[in-house]
């Protein structure tokens, strides 16, 4: 195997490898940096790469593969961690650049997850300021692009994840999720992504500030190393203010099931946003079509968010106040935001309103186990199209084009991207699947079912 071959690898593959003692992580980690090296100054995927403390512990680990045996499940193998997370001794910038000195003094609980698994940590990827924009072009730092083209952008705010995922420059990438952030980035390169339950995966240590809204979850080339990685970053840590129990059988296991016969409900339309344009609708019928194939109950039916719209956004705006970052040092939209943000009552209020409308969208699936959208309402944008538009334009367009992803944030459903092929600009093309409470293995397995009758892992862009 070539090293191109090894780049795009799925990881539980490179893991097995691994053990196999067939490749090193030291050879792996050189393959990557080196792609890194010639690739990321026109991708934009990365803004910190940690080569030196990368190739550190990949010695380690070599070392280690003569003297034991007993491996973690992802030992050795290369990741991206998204820079809305903390990685002790790295830049972390949420997407700033007044904090590209900020220097983290903690791991994030899903890192310590990520390293106990583990992985070696290749560097910090490219976000969006404060994770607030669906694509990752802060000021300060040059703009993540597809790579499929690299005239459009790879979404936001796990833009560069989804991008360093696709374009070979990691084997799996870790993102976050507040709004759609896990799953736009995924659709935009062609990539999966799982948006986990509220409370699967740790806030630890330094809490949720988003009403539960946010949560960690994984960029990969298959469904298999998504499941994998969940499993592996799923967990209680003492104090979370919310948690599930683990899964029985695991997320990975999962891949393997066959299914019952589901009721699966779908729509190419979002209340009160409207329709989706002619690809992302495609994307759900060529789905639909799939499903019914499989044997799967299928009705054409969808809740209206509109509830959800007001409360969510006052939410998100505390966010922004929260990170307690000067007005001046924000671009437009989250200095607009900020300045739009109310009192804590007028948050709490939010709050309660957001979860009574997500009550009566979480009722829906008593009846369906499984809804079908589109991830977003039209293909991706072009790198910068929005730039000079006013910040009530901004987010007029962000919230139109994303509106089918935060009711999975605002009810704290668990949801997953799959790619179903390219639209009409030869851009990736994904949909959603969105699911029951806590029923993320539902989704893999459903998910694991159109990748093996669709299978994607065959596709690369030609960078």
């Amino acid at each position: 195997m070539n090293n191109n071959d090894l780049a795009f690898t799925p990881a539980l593959e490179l893991a097995k490898l691994i053990r196999l003692r067939e490749v090193s992580p030291l050879e792996l980690v050189e393959i990557y940096l080196e792609r890194i090296e010639r690739l990321n100054p026109q991708l934009g995927s990365y803004f910190t790469i940690t080569a030196d403390l990368a190739i550190a512990d990949a010695k380690h680990k070599t070392e280690l593969l003569t003297t034991t045996s007993e491996l973690p499940p992802f030992f050795g193998v290369p990741i991206s961690i998204k820079d809305l997370s903390a990685v002790a001794g790295v830049t972390c910038t949420y997407g700033n650049s007044l904090l590209l000195n900020n220097i983290a003094n903690h791991d994030d609980g899903v890192v310590t997850k990520i390293k106990q698994a583990g992985f070696i940590i290749l560097g910090k990827t490219a976000t969006s300021e404060l994770g607030s924009y669906p694509y990752s072009e802060p000021v300060g730092f040059p703009p993540a692009r597809n790579p499929w083209n690299l005239e459009y952008t790879p979404g936001g705010s796990s833009g560069g994840a989804a991008a360093s995922v696709a374009a070979g420059l990691s084997a799996i990438a870790q993102g976050s999720d507040g709004g759609g952030s896990v799953r736009g980035p995924a659709a935009c390169c062609g990539v999966i992504g799982i948006k986990p339950t509220r409370g699967r995966v740790t806030k630890a240590p330094v809490g949720d500030r988003l009403g539960g809204i946010g949560v960690d979850g994984p960029l990969a080339r298959t469904v298999a190393d998504a499941a994998a990685m969940l499993d592996v970053i799923s967990g209680y840590v003492t104090g979370d203010p919310y948690w599930l129990p683990d899964p029985q059988p695991s997320f990975l296991a999962a891949t393997q099931v066959k299914l019952d016969t589901l009721k699966i409900a779908f729509s190419t339309s979002i209340m009160p946003f409207g329709e989706a344009d002619a690809n992302c609708k495609q994307g759900v019928l060529t789905t639909i079509q799939l499903l019914t194939e499989f044997g799967h109950q299928v009705t054409e039916k969808c809740p209206d968010f509109s509830a959800l719209i007001e409360p969510f956004k006052a939410v998100w705006q505390a966010g922004i106040a929260a990170a307690r970052i000067p007005a001046e040092a924000l671009q437009p939209l989250n200095r607009w935001l900020l300045a739009k943000n109310g009192s804590v009552a007028e948050y709490l209020q939010a709050l309660s309103q957001m979860q009574i409308a997500s009550r009566k969208i979480i009722a829906f699936f008593n009846t369906i186990d499984v809804l079908v959208l589109p991830v977003y309402l039209h293909s991706p944008i072009r790198v910068s199209a929005w730039a000079d538009l006013s910040p009530e334009e901004t987010f007029a367009k962000i919230a139109n084009w994303v509106a089918p992803c935060p009711v999975a944030n605002a009810t704290g459903l668990p949801a997953i991207a799959v790619p179903m092929g390219f639209d009409s600009n030869g851009l990736p093309l994904s949909v959603q699947l969105i699911g029951k409470p806590a029923a993320e293995s539902t989704l893999i397995s459903l998910a694991a079912q159109l990748e093996a009758a669709n299978p994607w892992i065959q596709h690369r862009p030609a960078l």
